[in-house]
């Protein structure tokens, strides 16, 4: 008689690291205008200590692990999303507070974008005798603070275009009141892109033909308010729009007019900020709107516009991030195109790289990038 000895397939290693970086979208609208962070400390295979950036709370995420961690940090093992910073800010070198915990190594999915300080904490690290390794869910990581990466190279927000479209490329119907193109799970995932941003970009037009609110209506609590702005050459924006009626000291309306007229007047006593900026090419300058916005701190831009406006955008540049929702329909000749932009050959085309398609309910979605803020956006600029 034989015996089969039959032996379970042994668990696969807990990823901590994909721990670390769950813990860092915690902090998704709380972080701003530091980059999101998650830290997990783990001794003996078992977690002793775990945290996130928070802005409010202060401690980044390291200390926060290491508080929660306490002698029991010694000799164990951190994973960070971002490698611990070595400079001191609003509180000390995480760093150092590493090296004084007697952590034995630690993993960083990536270096610090930062350019004037990228490497210098794992660079602390290493002297000190701490093993580093380096690049665990890097392209998550990254893909977590784009927004800081591009705010911190340049002074001007991370910009992402979304839009809602049928399959042959219809954002409206031309005539008829608005209608939702799109499923409900896509419209929760526009929520979730709302919540993640600083600051929400419409055109007058947009404002015009369907009264948006623009509000974050995902329930979540964020550290400041969504920031609303409009682009508004002729002032044109009703008193009675339900922007307006709502004008909280977070709506912005850019204009080439003067504050001193009396639709101007009449805005700013509803609690409207008027910004006047230059015209470029016949059209308020997308580049200083940037300028502006990047100045108050806002990292993430959403673009929610129509046609015009996804024009300009494209046209000057400055999106780095595309979000298509298709819905399953067709509208034909009856619909409004995604954008108006002016006549160009395939050559001169840009085009999205790092495509990305998924299902979205009975919609599907594409993702894609025009910048890769990590290489092609320079030094920061105060211009």
């Amino acid at each position: 008689m034989s015996t089969r000895s039959s032996t379970k397939p042994a668990p696969a290693p807990r990823d901590w690291m994909a721990e670390a970086l769950a813990l860092a979208r915690q902090g998704m609208a709380w972080a701003h205008p530091n980059p999101r962070v998650g830290a997990v400390i783990v001794k003996s295979g078992r977690k002793v200590g775990e945290g996130f950036h928070a802005y409010d709370r202060r401690d980044h995420a390291e200390i926060a692990a290491l508080r929660q961690a306490g002698e029991k940090a010694r000799g164990a093992t951190l994973y960070v999303t971002l490698e611990p910073c070595s400079h001191t800010g609003r509180t000390g070198p995480c760093a150092q507070a590493v090296i004084a915990a007697g952590i034995r190594h630690v993993y960083a999915a990536m270096k610090d974008p930062n350019p004037a300080v990228a490497g210098s904490g794992l660079a602390l690290l290493r002297r000190a005798g701490i093993g580093v390794t380096l690049g665990a869910h890097e392209a998550e990581a990254r893909a977590l603070n784009e927004d800081f990466a591009k705010w911190i190279r340049t002074g001007r927000p991370f910009v992402t275009l979304k839009t809602a479209l049928t399959l042959d490329g219809q954002i409206a119907a031309r005539r008829g009141s608005a209608t939702r193109i799109t499923g409900e799970a896509s419209h929760e995932a526009v929520q979730q892109l709302r919540h993640a941003a600083d600051a929400l970009l419409t055109g007058i037009g947009t404002v015009l033909a369907d009264d948006p609110r623009l509000t974050d209506r995902t329930g979540q609590r964020r550290r400041r308010p969504l920031l609303r702005a409009v682009l508004d050459s002729r002032l044109r924006i009703p008193l009675r729009s339900k922007l307006v009626k709502s004008a909280d000291a977070d709506l912005v309306v850019f204009t080439t007019q003067r504050r001193d007229t009396p639709k101007a007047r009449a805005l700013l006593d509803a609690g409207v900020e008027i910004v006047p900026v230059p015209r470029r090419r016949g059209r308020l300058d997308l580049k200083s709107v940037l300028a502006e916005l990047g100045r108050r701190q806002i990292l993430n831009l959403l673009v929610e516009a129509g046609a015009e406006l996804n024009g300009a955008a494209l046209d000057a540049g400055i999106v780095d991030k595309m979000i298509l929702f298709y819905a399953p329909k067709v509208l034909g000749t009856a619909g409004v195109p995604m954008a108006r932009i002016p006549p160009r050959g395939f050559s001169k085309s840009p085009a999205l790289a790092n495509l990305s398609v998924r299902r979205c309910g009975s919609d599907f979605v594409v993702e894609g990038y025009f910048h890769d803020v990590y290489r092609n956006h320079g030094t920061r600029r105060n211009d």
